[in-house]
């Protein structure tokens, strides 16, 4: 299986445990992103995901709160020379859909379940196409 560095994004959206919920969202959706990483000090606090924003509107409480209130906070984390197939058992078992990789305790980067999906799925196409 390939390493995670092969697959996960570096490209990330971050913000702090203090950021409002609809700011977040609306950085989200500009970036077409599922997932923020929250850092405090350049070190990973929690993720915020779709999933939190969802959370907040269906209780009404998206007024006046913060990431914070809604995050994961300490995530299970991936290294970047972990395998791909770790990171996926890691989902799976897990119940989400975003692995934030950290090499040294600095975040490098994010695996999201549809990077996986694409490294399965160049594996499976066919060839000679």
């Amino acid at each position: 299986m390939p390493a995670v560095t092969e697959h996960m994004s570096t490209n990330l959206l971050t913000v702090t445990a203090a950021t409002a919920v609809g700011a977040a969202a609306k950085e989200m959706d500009e970036r077409g992103v599922g997932a923020v990483l929250v850092l405090a000090n350049g070190r990973l606090e929690g993720v915020f995901t779709e999933r939190d924003v969802l959370r907040a509107v269906a209780r009404g409480q998206v007024e006046g709160a913060t990431v914070g209130d809604f995050m994961t906070p300490h995530p299970e984390t991936i290294e970047p020379d972990d395998t791909t197939e770790h990171a996926a058992v890691l989902m799976i078992h897990g119940g989400f859909r975003h692995l934030p990789v950290v090499d040294g305790g600095s975040v490098v980067g994010i695996l999201s379940i549809r990077d996986l999906m694409r490294a399965v799925l160049d594996d499976a196409a066919p060839r000679g196409v």
